[in-house]
């Protein structure tokens, strides 16, 4: 088995500590005397670099072992005790199996491990019992966290308060703090959510940065550690639309950032009753003492429940979900001294969650120039330094065979493409087909190869070829691509769910001319129909996105929302715990139908059932279909459309799809 990275470098770490770390652990940072200097064990590319922190390097004289030593196993070698009580808390604590956090990951800790055994256990967050300024500013943020659609109460900052603290207490709390800012970055980074348990079809590549590269970026940037931290979450025009419009929602105000006040037990305050507990309101909403006089009426008393503090329990109720009766409840008493309440559950609100969290899934960087596909909008944009060049209607998956949700990269073009028909449609109806009819293809237009005692079917170029006159390929485990089509009077439809998984362009010559080289015009490429095959490469890779947002605002600044096609935003409220319910569903006994779920249809979950007996096939021993090798990562890429193609499972099955 081998040795993670995080566990390695800790490792080489810790031997280096043993025979002369010490002396070599601290730097003095001459400008910030209250900051101690961190090393780091990793770099985060995501972010550009501003703190250098000093890296120490350990003796390669003392990290070496002796040549008549005996090689030792990695998991047996004893991890040293640092000298200084301080230090060998913090080592003591990272021992202790109690967790951190309860959604800290394995990987995480060891990273935090590691970055913290590259500075002897040294504190980087408490000095002489006080937060440093880093410290702070990194606990504003995640005080913060609702700004940006997370939630504070997931990344707790312990409170040292007033008493002096041991040095078991100071090495916790330094602890759970790093555990809370890799946390929040990770979560930033789209890590919140289990993608698999939405759909098998949602698979980006997430760029979660590790922990101790978070920890080595953060913890030496002083004053600048909760401007950094907030820098993971996405800063893409799209996404800022939504944060704002968030914020707006919520009265600009997030309910993750408000203040705690504990009231004692009491009465239902309602307009116009009096009470002790007033006050105490009145400072927490940051109101006047007493409402001021009129030449009407005297000034009020400061424990009156007057209109003003009515109205700012109503906001805070609407803030948090509550019932909105401006009255002062048990519920409401109890949701005030809470840091975070419980998920909102107003619709609009929840959309606008579940569509931030989309934007996590894309790259940080999108591109200079880049195609995105909206899949519920049915609609293909395409995007040239950073501005929108052109845009054209699409035809998406349907229901039971959705587009994927990924980015990829865009190669190359095929002009006059022929498309082979994948293993799922020549096993179900070519072959009995061909069984019954050795010109059951022929008669409709399709090359039969025999080889081998295998059979392939091709569709030659031609007007009724599947995928029209072009495609665009951008290699992929779904094998799926943006083409043309012979079916063009299906673009009319205002629900343009028709295809198994590809997306099919409305004027793919125009939209080459916007993806393509300049050289290789929608004119020019159109004279080259009918004159065989021809693969034009992009001299740049060009990046594909492939979303699904359901609300987004438009180029005129106006919020729209879109019918949730493939029903994944029940399922995303339920992961971000917006919604009751749950995700986790029990494997189907064997032999019998995989459950379906609603909303993450798709057809490898199809194919995994047992065949129903109107749609059973008996076997055709004339013709073997041709099966493609177990070990392979994706599939040829000519196959596709109409046809999904899904990434291997984690156990090999016996067919494709």
């Amino acid at each position: 088995m081998g040795v993670t990275r995080s566990a390695s470098v800790a490792l080489s770490a810790l031997v280096a500590g043993c025979l002369g770390y010490g002396a070599h652990a601290e730097v003095a940072a001459p400008d910030r005397p209250d900051t101690p200097v961190v090393q780091k064990a990793s770099v985060d590319p995501a972010l550009p670099e501003t703190a250098s922190p000093v890296a120490v390097p350990a003796s390669p004289e003392a990290a070496a072992p002796p040549a008549d030593a005996s090689p030792t196993p990695v998991a047996e070698a004893p991890p040293p005790v640092p000298s200084d009580p301080l230090g060998a808390a913090v080592a003591a604590r990272l021992a202790d199996p109690a967790p951190l956090l309860p959604r800290l990951t394995t990987k995480d800790r060891e990273a935090i491990q590691a970055f913290y055994a590259l500075g002897a256990f040294k504190p980087v967050w408490i000095v002489d019992g006080a937060y440093t300024a880093a410290a702070k500013a990194a606990a504003a943020r995640l005080a913060a966290a609702g700004e940006d659609g997370l939630k504070a109460a997931a990344y707790p900052v312990p409170v040292l308060g007033t008493q002096p603290l041991t040095e078991a207490q100071v090495a916790d709390a330094e602890l759970k703090l790093s555990a809370a800012v890799a946390l929040y970055a990770r979560d930033a980074r789209g890590g919140r959510v289990h993608l698999s348990s939405v759909s098998r079809l949602i698979t980006p590549t997430l760029d979660l940065p590790a922990a101790d590269a978070v920890l080595g970026r953060i913890a030496p940037a002083g004053v600048q550690a909760g401007v950094l931290l907030q820098a993971y979450n996405p800063s893409q025009p799209g996404y800022l639309a939504l944060k704002g419009r968030l914020a707006a929602a919520r009265g600009g105000q997030a309910p993750a950032g408000e203040p705690t006040v504990h009231l004692p037990t009491g009465p239902v305050l309602k307009l116009g009753m009096r009470d002790p507990r007033v006050p105490a309101l009145r400072t927490r909403f940051a109101l006047a003492t007493r409402t001021a006089g009129t030449l009407d009426t005297a000034p009020g008393e400061s424990d009156a429940y007057d209109s003003a503090v009515s109205a700012a329990v109503a906001g805070f109720q609407r803030r948090r979900g509550l019932p909105v009766t401006g009255t002062l409840t048990q519920q409401t008493v109890a949701a005030l001294g809470r840091p975070d309440a419980a998920p909102v559950s107003d619709d609009n609100e929840a959309a606008l969650l579940v569509n931030m969290e989309r934007w996590r899934w894309l790259p940080a960087d999108l591109g200079r120039d880049y195609v995105m596909v909206n899949i519920p909008e049915f609609q293909v944009r395409v995007f040239k330094d950073g501005v929108k060049r052109d845009e054209a209607r699409v035809i998406v998956g349907k229901t039971e065979s959705p587009t994927p949700i990924f980015s990829g990269l865009m190669e190359y073009a095929v002009v006059n493409p022929s498309w082979n028909v994948p293993p799922s449609i020549l096993k179900n109806e070519f072959l009995p087909g061909l069984a019954r009819d050795p010109n059951y293809a022929a008669r409709r237009g399709y090359e039969v190869v025999y080889r081998n005692g295998n059979v392939s079917v091709r569709q030659p170029p031609g007007e009724r070829n599947a995928l029209g006159f072009i495609k665009f390929m951008f290699p992929n485990n779904h094998a799926v691509y943006l083409h043309d089509t012979p079916n063009r009077s299906l673009f009319s439809g205002s629900r343009r769910a028709l295809s198994h998984g590809c997306v099919r362009v409305e004027d793919p010559f125009r939209f080459a001319d916007s993806v393509l080289p300049a050289a290789w015009s929608g004119e020019r490429l159109k004279k080259l129909i009918g004159k065989g095959e021809r693969t034009i490469r992009l001299a740049e890779k060009l990046p594909v996105h492939l979303a699904y947002f359901t609300a987004y605002v438009d180029d005129l600044g106006g919020y729209r929302t879109l019918p949730d096609l493939y029903g994944y935003d029940s399922r995303m409220k339920i992961a971000l715990g917006l919604a009751p319910g749950s995700l986790l569903v029990a494997k189907a006994p064997a032999g019998k139908a995989t459950p379906k779920l609603a909303g993450s249809r798709s057809p490898a979950a199809a194919s995994n059932a047992t065949p129903s007996p109107e749609v059973r096939r008996k076997p055709v021993r004339e013709v073997r279909a041709v099966q493609p090798a177990r070990t392979a990562a994706r599939p040829p890429a000519d196959f596709g459309e109409p046809g999904l193609w899904t990434p291997t499972p984690s156990r090999p099955s016996s067919g494709w799809w």
